[in-house]
């Protein structure tokens, strides 16, 4: 069943010119919705703006050498690996979830692009994976909404309550994912499987359908971010924030003398602040 290519067999239904004119309309609407989104938040100009500011507030130029080098760090910490997280249960839930949906959709691509007929038979590692793409999606989408959610988590707000456009990303995929496995393992069910079949493709238009409304856009924008982020750090421009200083050595206490006239010469310790307690969400 798992081996097997479920859109070969809908064929018979469906022409695959169809589900080829189905992948192609979903891929422009997130390209659309993308950029609509960034025209609407403005996340673009944003960027681009503070990048600006940053460099005429840098305190070292970065060479290409250097910047490649970041480009590579927030690559393999903040885009593989999801080290962003500092929670270890949200970064595996988020990781599950973020290779189930490559490996989805990529999958799906092949197998209605390469193989969309029982006469174009797929190799069975593909389907395979088609089906272990979904089941990533919805062990880690699963884990996310019951238990790892903010309000669900530390606000006590019950799972089924749905938090408006906030939930259409998450929504959308775990129907996409959940669906889809049902109508793959149902096939041959008549109606039920059908019905299946709908609500595949309607929570798959939910989800590509809504990028203007939802977060799924912010992938495209993050990994930017992020690279700015260590930017600005190596190249001492800190958007404008303040250096993380010793209260107790004296260069620093001649710089701000405000600092030993309330303080006194030797600070007291503060304390962990906002590391004091173990983050639960982020």
């Amino acid at each position: 069943m798992i081996a097997s290519n479920p859109f070969a067999e809908l064929a018979a239904v469906i022409p695959p010119t169809a589900m080829q004119a189905y992948v192609v309309l979903m891929f422009l609407l997130v390209v659309a919705g993308t950029i609509l989104d960034m025209l609407h938040k403005k996340s673009a100009q944003y960027f681009f703006e503070n990048a600006r500011k940053a460099r005429k507030n840098a305190t070292r130029t970065l060479g290409t050498g250097e910047k490649g080098a970041l480009a590579l760090k927030t690559v393999a910490k903040e885009v593989l690996t999801s080290g962003e997280f500092n929670n270890p249960k949200r970064r595996i839930s988020h990781l599950f979830t973020m290779y189930g949906f490559i490996i989805f959709v990529v999958t799906t691509a092949i197998l209605i692009f390469a193989y969309p007929t029982p006469d174009y038979p797929a190799p069975t590692v593909v389907p395979l994976l088609w089906h272990l793409g979904a089941a990533m999606l919805c062990l880690g989408g699963y884990w996310f909404w019951f238990s790892i959610r903010v309000d669900v988590a530390s606000e006590g707000v019950k799972w089924y309550q749905l938090n408006g456009r906030g939930d259409l990303f998450i929504v959308g995929l775990l129907g996409m994912a959940t669906f889809a496995l049902l109508w793959s393992f149902s096939m041959g069910a008549g109606a039920l499987n059908m019905l299946f079949f709908v609500l595949f493709v309607a929570f798959t238009t939910l989800l590509f359908g809504s990028v203007y409304w939802s977060k799924f856009a912010h992938m495209f924008f993050k990994p930017a971010a992020a690279f700015q982020k260590r930017v600005i750090k190596a190249d001492g421009s800190r958007e404008n924030m303040p250096a993380i200083y010793d209260v107790s050595d004296p260069e620093v206490q001649a710089r701000f003398p405000d600092i030993p006239a309330y303080m006194g010469a030797n600070p007291p310790n503060m304390g962990l602040g906002i590391k004091r307690e173990a983050p639960n969400h982020f």
